[in-house]
């Protein structure tokens, strides 16, 4: 989060403006700018100015706008903020999308490096935890909209029970190999195992603090030239298929 306090809350939200419009256009020019956060022109033309005199933008008027090294560097940290949060409200506290959409936008700017990574960390735990799961997070919101879970508790813990009867006998009946990250299907998800040799692919996963045990999913592999995007851990990654290759995985 050190970056976050180098510029406003405002400025920030120009930033990840630029990164979406540039990956869907290669540039972004002001009047996107402006249709995407709903502003005027002359307050772009300002935000503008301030960010290409501290270094984070490429900006000339009437000119396409870029992002620098530096500009990409925090605008990939406000987008990966943005999207934690997005991914906790809709997947663990069951918020609809344009709410919690709305609320990330909001809490981006302010949330601290430490419980983002709770954050991250607890996500993981309830997909891969026996005792969480989807069947967990419909008795969270139950409880929300009723006051209740099941009937009693005994119920609820009979559930719980047969449900990890189940998981055991599924694992014991089927075991599940490690597969090779490139060999998921779009929208696959799968936990981390191990990243063979120790290559560059190895040094940029750790820099990340992308461990075993993280939840990988798999976005898509480019028809154009072969790239495979994922995200995990709130970051969008490409690889190339070398380093998909490297990559043994455990499908969940």
């Amino acid at each position: 989060m050190k970056n976050a306090q180098m510029i406003s809350a405002s400025m920030e939200d120009y930033l990840e403006a630029i990164f979406h419009i540039a990956a869907k256009k290669q540039a972004a020019r002001a009047k996107d700018i402006a249709q995407r956060l709903g502003v005027n022109n002359s307050s772009v033309t300002g935000a503008l100015r301030a960010l290409s005199e501290k270094g984070y933008i490429n900006y000339a008027p009437y000119d396409l706008i870029t992002l620098t090294k530096k500009g990409s560097e925090l605008a990939k940290d406000v987008v990966r903020r943005h999207e934690v949060l997005r991914e906790f409200f809709i997947k663990v506290l069951s918020i609809d999308e344009a709410e919690a959409d709305e609320s990330a936008c909001k809490m981006e700017h302010a949330v601290s490096n430490n419980i983002l990574e709770k954050i991250i960390r607890f996500i993981e735990f309830v997909e891969i935890c026996p005792r969480g799961g989807d069947e967990w997070i419909k008795g969270f919101n139950k409880f929300c909209d009723q006051g209740t879970t099941f009937p009693n508790c005994g119920t609820s813990i009979t559930m719980c029970l047969e449900d990890l009867k189940k998981r055991k006998k599924r694992v014991a009946g089927k075991p599940q190999s490690p597969v090779i990250l490139k060999d998921l299907d779009s929208g696959q998800r799968a936990k981390l195992i191990k990243v063979k040799g120790k290559g560059s692919i190895n040094k940029r996963l750790s820099d990340l603090d992308i461990t075993p045990g993280s939840i990988i999913e798999m976005e898509q592999i480019s028809p154009e030239n072969g790239s495979i995007d994922i995200k995990v851990r709130g970051y969008h990654l490409s690889l190339n298929e070398d380093e998909a290759s490297k990559i043994m995985v455990q499908l969940l």
